[in-house]
Protein backbone atom coordinates (compact mmCIF):
# COMPACT_ATOMS: atom_id res chain seq x y z
CA UNK A 1 0.00 0.00 0.00
CA UNK A 2 1.66 3.73 -0.60
CA UNK A 3 2.11 5.76 1.84
CA UNK A 4 -0.46 8.80 2.42
CA UNK A 5 0.40 10.15 6.19
CA UNK A 6 3.71 10.29 7.46
CA UNK A 7 4.33 11.09 11.18
CA UNK A 8 8.18 12.35 12.34
CA UNK A 9 9.38 12.79 15.96
CA UNK A 10 12.22 15.34 15.63
CA UNK A 11 14.96 15.33 17.66
CA UNK A 12 18.72 16.19 17.21
CA UNK A 13 20.37 12.71 15.85
CA UNK A 14 17.67 9.98 15.90
CA UNK A 15 14.47 10.82 14.67
CA UNK A 16 11.70 8.33 14.59
CA UNK A 17 9.22 7.95 11.51
CA UNK A 18 5.28 6.75 11.42
CA UNK A 19 3.80 6.39 8.20
CA UNK A 20 0.28 4.49 7.50
CA UNK A 21 -1.86 3.70 4.17
CA UNK A 22 -4.98 4.99 2.94
CA UNK A 23 -6.27 2.51 5.66
CA UNK A 24 -4.52 3.74 8.64
CA UNK A 25 -2.85 0.54 8.65
CA UNK A 26 1.23 1.23 9.83
CA UNK A 27 3.40 0.58 6.68
CA UNK A 28 6.74 2.66 7.79
CA UNK A 29 7.68 2.06 11.11
CA UNK A 30 11.44 3.27 11.96
CA UNK A 31 11.74 4.00 15.28
CA UNK A 32 15.48 4.86 15.05
CA UNK A 33 16.54 6.76 11.76
CA UNK A 34 19.45 8.79 11.95
CA UNK A 35 20.36 12.04 11.26
CA UNK A 36 22.31 11.68 7.83
CA UNK A 37 19.40 9.31 6.78
CA UNK A 38 16.37 11.06 7.20
CA UNK A 39 16.38 13.13 4.25
CA UNK A 40 17.23 10.03 2.16
CA UNK A 41 14.09 8.50 3.49
CA UNK A 42 11.88 10.74 3.06
CA UNK A 43 13.21 11.84 -0.40
CA UNK A 44 12.03 8.22 -1.64
CA UNK A 45 8.63 8.78 -0.48
CA UNK A 46 5.96 9.37 -2.49
CA UNK A 47 4.43 12.66 -2.26
CA UNK A 48 2.48 12.72 1.17
CA UNK A 49 1.45 14.59 3.79
CA UNK A 50 4.06 15.18 6.83
CA UNK A 51 2.97 16.43 10.19
CA UNK A 52 5.52 17.34 12.99
CA UNK A 53 5.86 19.11 16.02
CA UNK A 54 6.67 22.47 16.06
CA UNK A 55 10.02 22.90 17.66
CA UNK A 56 13.77 23.44 17.43
CA UNK A 57 14.36 22.86 13.52
CA UNK A 58 10.79 22.37 12.45
CA UNK A 59 10.81 25.00 9.88
CA UNK A 60 14.27 23.92 8.31
CA UNK A 61 12.98 20.51 7.79
CA UNK A 62 9.33 21.59 6.45
CA UNK A 63 11.42 23.63 3.93
CA UNK A 64 13.48 20.54 2.55
CA UNK A 65 10.35 17.87 2.80
CA UNK A 66 8.03 20.25 0.64
CA UNK A 67 11.48 20.33 -2.02
CA UNK A 68 10.57 17.03 -2.48
CA UNK A 69 6.43 17.49 -2.98
CA UNK A 70 5.75 16.32 0.23
CA UNK A 71 2.61 18.56 2.07
CA UNK A 72 4.23 19.43 5.50
CA UNK A 73 2.23 20.63 8.53
CA UNK A 74 3.47 21.72 12.05
CA UNK A 75 1.49 21.24 15.53
CA UNK A 76 2.15 22.95 18.72
CA UNK A 77 3.29 19.67 20.67
CA UNK A 78 -0.07 20.21 23.04
CA UNK A 79 -2.46 19.37 20.76
CA UNK A 80 -0.34 15.92 19.66
CA UNK A 81 -0.75 14.95 23.21
CA UNK A 82 -4.28 13.60 23.29
CA UNK A 83 -3.52 11.39 20.19
CA UNK A 84 -0.83 9.13 22.05
CA UNK A 85 -2.77 6.34 23.03
CA UNK A 86 0.19 5.01 25.45
CA UNK A 87 -0.83 8.01 27.24
CA UNK A 88 1.73 9.82 30.23
CA UNK A 89 3.38 6.32 31.35
CA UNK A 90 4.36 5.02 27.94
CA UNK A 91 5.83 8.03 26.10
CA UNK A 92 8.75 7.62 23.69
CA UNK A 93 9.94 8.45 20.23
CA UNK A 94 8.34 5.77 18.47
CA UNK A 95 4.61 6.28 20.39
CA UNK A 96 5.40 10.08 20.28
CA UNK A 97 5.72 9.63 15.72
CA UNK A 98 2.25 7.73 16.08
CA UNK A 99 0.64 10.10 17.81
CA UNK A 100 1.78 13.01 15.24
CA UNK A 101 0.72 11.03 12.53
CA UNK A 102 -2.77 10.75 14.10
CA UNK A 103 -2.86 14.18 14.95
CA UNK A 104 -1.59 15.52 11.80
CA UNK A 105 -5.18 14.38 9.85
CA UNK A 106 -7.64 15.77 11.98
CA UNK A 107 -9.70 18.16 10.30
CA UNK A 108 -10.34 20.56 13.43
CA UNK A 109 -6.29 20.51 14.10
CA UNK A 110 -4.44 24.06 13.99
CA UNK A 111 -1.49 24.48 12.16
CA UNK A 112 1.87 26.59 12.97
CA UNK A 113 2.99 28.67 9.55
CA UNK A 114 5.66 27.30 8.01
CA UNK A 115 8.57 30.17 7.89
CA UNK A 116 10.90 30.77 5.03
CA UNK A 117 14.48 31.69 5.30
CA UNK A 118 13.64 35.53 5.22
CA UNK A 119 11.09 35.33 7.96
CA UNK A 120 13.58 33.27 10.62
CA UNK A 121 16.10 35.46 9.49
CA UNK A 122 14.15 38.64 10.55
CA UNK A 123 13.36 37.07 13.74
CA UNK A 124 16.61 36.09 14.17
CA UNK A 125 17.64 39.44 14.59
CA UNK A 126 13.96 39.79 16.95
CA UNK A 127 15.70 37.34 19.11
CA UNK A 128 19.15 38.04 19.73
CA UNK A 129 17.72 42.11 20.42
CA UNK A 130 15.48 40.71 23.21
CA UNK A 131 18.11 38.63 24.75
CA UNK A 132 20.02 41.94 24.90
CA UNK A 133 17.80 43.15 26.46
CA UNK A 134 17.03 40.81 28.91
CA UNK A 135 20.93 40.54 29.91
CA UNK A 136 20.43 44.04 30.20
CA UNK A 137 18.20 44.40 32.58
CA UNK A 138 19.71 41.11 34.72
CA UNK A 139 23.00 43.68 34.56
CA UNK A 140 21.10 46.30 36.17
CA UNK A 141 19.58 44.45 38.93
CA UNK A 142 22.47 42.58 40.13
CA UNK A 143 23.96 46.37 40.11
CA UNK A 144 21.58 47.43 42.74
CA UNK A 145 21.80 44.14 43.94
CA UNK A 146 25.41 44.70 44.76
CA UNK A 147 25.05 48.58 45.97
CA UNK A 148 22.41 47.05 48.41
CA UNK A 149 24.96 45.29 50.20
CA UNK A 150 26.85 48.50 51.07
CA UNK A 151 23.76 50.21 51.89
CA UNK A 152 22.82 52.14 48.48
CA UNK A 153 19.63 51.30 47.55
CA UNK A 154 18.87 52.49 44.08
CA UNK A 155 15.12 52.51 42.61
CA UNK A 156 14.41 50.53 39.97
CA UNK A 157 14.28 53.13 36.97
CA UNK A 158 17.22 52.14 34.83
CA UNK A 159 18.37 55.60 33.87
CA UNK A 160 18.33 56.52 37.63
CA UNK A 161 20.46 53.44 38.33
CA UNK A 162 22.97 54.53 35.81
CA UNK A 163 23.26 58.01 36.57
CA UNK A 164 23.64 56.88 40.81
CA UNK A 165 25.65 54.25 40.24
CA UNK A 166 28.32 56.50 38.74
CA UNK A 167 28.26 59.19 41.17
CA UNK A 168 28.70 56.49 43.85
CA UNK A 169 31.46 54.76 42.04
CA UNK A 170 34.53 56.72 43.01
CA UNK A 171 33.53 56.16 46.54
CA UNK A 172 33.17 52.45 46.58
CA UNK A 173 36.01 50.92 48.84
CA UNK A 174 38.63 48.53 46.95
CA UNK A 175 37.16 45.37 44.46
CA UNK A 176 33.59 47.74 45.31
CA UNK A 177 35.04 50.11 42.61
CA UNK A 178 36.29 47.31 40.10
CA UNK A 179 33.65 45.19 40.15
CA UNK A 180 30.83 48.18 39.69
CA UNK A 181 32.85 49.38 37.04
CA UNK A 182 33.25 46.71 34.66
CA UNK A 183 29.00 46.11 35.25
CA UNK A 184 28.70 49.67 34.23
CA UNK A 185 30.89 49.16 31.63
CA UNK A 186 29.26 46.31 30.39
CA UNK A 187 25.60 47.92 30.58
CA UNK A 188 27.27 50.65 27.71
CA UNK A 189 27.93 48.24 25.95
CA UNK A 190 24.70 46.22 25.83
CA UNK A 191 22.86 49.62 25.14
CA UNK A 192 25.00 50.33 22.22
CA UNK A 193 24.36 46.48 21.12
CA UNK A 194 19.95 47.06 21.36
CA UNK A 195 20.80 50.54 20.08
CA UNK A 196 22.25 48.87 16.79
CA UNK A 197 19.68 46.22 16.71
CA UNK A 198 16.81 48.46 16.46
CA UNK A 199 18.50 50.24 13.92
CA UNK A 200 18.41 46.59 11.91
CA UNK A 201 15.05 46.29 12.68
CA UNK A 202 13.92 49.98 11.27
CA UNK A 203 15.48 49.34 8.39
CA UNK A 204 14.07 45.98 8.01
CA UNK A 205 10.48 47.74 8.05
CA UNK A 206 11.23 50.04 6.04
CA UNK A 207 12.32 48.03 3.24
CA UNK A 208 8.82 46.19 3.47
CA UNK A 209 5.82 46.85 2.08
CA UNK A 210 3.66 45.04 4.54
CA UNK A 211 5.44 46.20 7.60
CA UNK A 212 5.16 50.00 6.48
CA UNK A 213 1.65 49.37 5.88
CA UNK A 214 1.13 48.37 9.42
CA UNK A 215 2.73 50.59 11.05
CA UNK A 216 0.16 53.43 9.78
CA UNK A 217 -1.56 51.77 12.83
CA UNK A 218 -1.43 53.62 16.12
CA UNK A 219 0.37 51.33 18.50
CA UNK A 220 2.21 49.52 16.14
CA UNK A 221 5.89 50.63 15.54
CA UNK A 222 8.70 49.27 13.19
CA UNK A 223 9.55 46.65 16.06
CA UNK A 224 6.18 44.96 16.12
CA UNK A 225 5.62 45.75 12.55
CA UNK A 226 8.69 43.68 11.90
CA UNK A 227 7.81 40.80 14.40
CA UNK A 228 3.92 40.16 12.61
CA UNK A 229 5.30 40.31 8.75
CA UNK A 230 8.65 37.86 9.93
CA UNK A 231 6.10 35.47 12.36
CA UNK A 232 2.90 35.06 9.91
CA UNK A 233 3.91 36.68 6.92
CA UNK A 234 0.63 37.56 4.94
CA UNK A 235 -1.61 35.38 7.39
CA UNK A 236 -2.79 32.96 5.15
CA UNK A 237 -2.92 30.42 7.95
CA UNK A 238 -5.79 32.04 10.11
CA UNK A 239 -9.37 32.79 8.23
CA UNK A 240 -10.33 35.77 10.13
CA UNK A 241 -8.75 38.00 12.60
CA UNK A 242 -10.40 36.89 15.71
CA UNK A 243 -8.75 33.39 14.72
CA UNK A 244 -5.51 35.28 14.86
CA UNK A 245 -6.44 37.15 17.82
CA UNK A 246 -6.87 34.10 20.02
CA UNK A 247 -3.97 32.31 18.00
CA UNK A 248 -1.80 35.43 19.72
CA UNK A 249 -3.77 34.85 23.44
CA UNK A 250 -5.84 38.10 23.70
CA UNK A 251 -9.03 36.54 24.01
CA UNK A 252 -10.55 35.54 27.24
CA UNK A 253 -10.70 31.85 28.35
CA UNK A 254 -14.49 30.25 27.95
CA UNK A 255 -15.58 28.42 31.07
CA UNK A 256 -19.02 27.85 30.14
CA UNK A 257 -21.68 25.08 30.88
CA UNK A 258 -25.31 24.55 31.19
CA UNK A 259 -25.97 27.35 29.03
CA UNK A 260 -24.20 29.97 31.11
CA UNK A 261 -21.47 31.77 29.45
CA UNK A 262 -18.25 32.67 31.69
CA UNK A 263 -15.54 34.64 30.39
CA UNK A 264 -11.86 34.59 32.26
CA UNK A 265 -9.13 36.18 31.82
CA UNK A 266 -7.33 36.56 28.15
CA UNK A 267 -5.92 32.78 27.47
CA UNK A 268 -1.68 34.01 26.92
CA UNK A 269 -1.38 31.40 24.56
CA UNK A 270 0.55 31.52 21.83
CA UNK A 271 3.56 33.75 21.46
CA UNK A 272 4.04 36.16 23.78
CA UNK A 273 6.87 38.43 22.14
CA UNK A 274 3.92 39.30 19.66
CA UNK A 275 1.55 39.85 22.98
CA UNK A 276 3.78 41.70 24.59
CA UNK A 277 4.51 44.29 21.44
CA UNK A 278 0.92 44.62 20.99
CA UNK A 279 0.08 44.89 24.78
CA UNK A 280 3.16 47.82 25.00
CA UNK A 281 1.56 49.59 21.45
CA UNK A 282 -1.74 48.97 23.48
CA UNK A 283 -0.82 51.23 26.47
CA UNK A 284 0.79 54.10 24.28
CA UNK A 285 -2.44 54.44 22.05
CA UNK A 286 -4.19 54.78 25.56
CA UNK A 287 -2.06 57.41 26.48
CA UNK A 288 -2.24 59.55 23.64
CA UNK A 289 -6.15 59.02 23.39
CA UNK A 290 -6.59 61.98 25.69
CA UNK A 291 -5.52 64.32 23.36
CA UNK A 292 -7.57 62.99 20.12
CA UNK A 293 -10.67 63.05 19.21
CA UNK A 294 -10.74 59.64 16.28
CA UNK A 295 -13.12 57.61 16.45
CA UNK A 296 -10.46 54.28 17.83
CA UNK A 297 -9.36 56.98 20.53
CA UNK A 298 -12.53 58.06 21.84
CA UNK A 299 -13.38 54.32 21.92
CA UNK A 300 -10.72 53.35 23.78
CA UNK A 301 -11.45 56.22 26.30
CA UNK A 302 -14.82 54.66 26.71
CA UNK A 303 -13.80 51.55 27.45
CA UNK A 304 -11.77 52.42 29.99
CA UNK A 305 -14.25 54.40 31.95
CA UNK A 306 -16.53 51.42 31.40
CA UNK A 307 -14.12 47.99 32.35
CA UNK A 308 -10.73 49.56 33.55
CA UNK A 309 -7.14 50.55 32.09
CA UNK A 310 -5.50 47.24 31.89
CA UNK A 311 -9.01 45.98 30.29
CA UNK A 312 -8.73 48.89 27.54
CA UNK A 313 -5.24 48.63 26.90
CA UNK A 314 -5.45 44.33 26.54
CA UNK A 315 -8.77 45.18 23.60
CA UNK A 316 -6.91 47.56 22.24
CA UNK A 317 -4.11 45.17 21.37
CA UNK A 318 -6.98 42.91 19.91
CA UNK A 319 -7.90 45.14 17.76
CA UNK A 320 -4.95 46.13 16.50
CA UNK A 321 -4.23 42.51 16.18
CA UNK A 322 -7.14 42.07 14.15
CA UNK A 323 -6.45 45.03 12.00
CA UNK A 324 -2.98 44.34 11.32
CA UNK A 325 -4.64 40.57 9.67
CA UNK A 326 -6.95 42.74 7.18
CA UNK A 327 -4.34 44.80 6.41
CA UNK A 328 -2.07 41.55 5.43
CA UNK A 329 -4.54 40.03 3.92
CA UNK A 330 -6.25 42.65 1.84
CA UNK A 331 -3.14 44.47 1.21
CA UNK A 332 -3.63 48.09 -0.43
CA UNK A 333 -7.41 47.04 -0.55
CA UNK A 334 -7.53 47.83 3.53
CA UNK A 335 -9.02 51.04 4.55
CA UNK A 336 -8.58 52.46 7.79
CA UNK A 337 -11.24 52.79 10.04
CA UNK A 338 -13.25 56.61 9.50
Amino acid sequence: MAIVTVGIDLAKNVFAVHGVDEFGKPVLVRPEVPRAKLLELIANLPPCLIGMEACSGAHHWAREFARFGHTVRMMAPKFVVPYRMSGKRGKNDAADAAAICEAVTRPNMRFVPAKSIEQQSRLFVHRARQGYVEQRTALINRIRGLLSELGIVLPLKAATVRREAHQHLEDLPGWCNTVVGDALSELTRLDERITQYDKYIAQSAKDDAQARRLMQLGGIGPVTASAIVATVGKGHDFSCGRQFCAWLGLVPGQYSSGGKQRLGRITKAGDPYLRTLLILGGKAVLAAAKNKTDPVSRWAISVQERRGYWKAVVAIAAKNARMCWAMLQRGEAFKMPA
